[in-house]
């Protein structure tokens, strides 16, 4: 499949990852009385990915995150130099997102875009539960390692066939479980910096940490997948 098909893919369906997730959060999780709540959240990014590894997976594999793309490279299951316009589609992608969750947002007169947080990672303070930059730091980085290592096997060519899409968004929809209170859950640079962008302030400053520790989550078991279960 030519790059620029497989990137228009990849704008896509970060976009949707981003809607559906972030969307799910910013508009219907505290929604008075019916708000989805945490697992509604999680769910939604779990659908996402669940739905857009059908749509696009054979296109351009559906990555939707620098993550999983530079994962895979470390895997050898991706080439390097598809890298940066891999990464800059997907934040392309996660950014016309954001915007449109922003559109819709602020359709409402009531929004507080401050008090909402409009679904940006954070650490600290910012964090849902408050907890700290080494807990916000551990968090992402093994989440992140799950969530690769999970691909790498779902996608092996070993794998029983068929059931890679369900495992790796149920594999999020469980990240999003355990690791929101913490974070607001990113595993995914892209996504992070999407909020960041509009939130501006504190979400910038402290979106290092969401690029840095999924990098690294994602480098490990790209380097430990491939050692693990190679045959003898």
């Amino acid at each position: 499949m030519h790059l620029s098909k497989r990137l228009g893919a990849e704008i896509f369906g970060t976009f949707w990852l981003v809607l559906g997730g972030c969307g799910s959060a910013v508009l219907a999780a505290a929604f008075p009385q019916l708000g989805i709540g945490f697992a509604g959240v999680a769910l939604a990014f779990g659908l996402t990915v669940l739905t857009m590894a059908y749509a696009i997976g054979h296109v351009s594999g559906c990555h939707l995150n620098p993550a999983v793309s530079i994962g895979l490279a470390t895997a050898g299951r991706f080439p390097v130099r598809d890298l940066v316009p891999y990464i800059a589609a997907q934040v392309i992608g996660a950014t016309l997102g954001a915007w449109v969750i922003y559109l819709i947002a602020t359709g409402n007169p009531t929004f507080d875009f401050t008090t909402s947080g409009f679904a940006a990672n954070g650490f600290g303070e910012h964090s849902p539960g408050h907890f700290s930059m080494i807990a916000a730091l551990i968090c992402e980085v093994a989440m992140t390692f799950f969530f690769l290592f999970v691909i790498l096997g779902a996608t092996d060519e070993r794998a029983p066939k068929g059931f890679a899409p369900l495992a790796i968004g149920l594999c999020l929809t469980l990240i999003h479980l355990i690791s929101i209170p913490v974070t607001n859950t990113s595993v995914n640079p892209a996504r992070s910096s999407s909020q960041a962008f509009f939130v501006g302030g504190w979400a910038l400053d402290q979106l290092w940490l969401f690029w840095i520790a999924p990098i690294v989550g994602a480098i490990l078991a790209g380097v430990l997948y491939p050692s693990l279960t190679r045959q003898k």
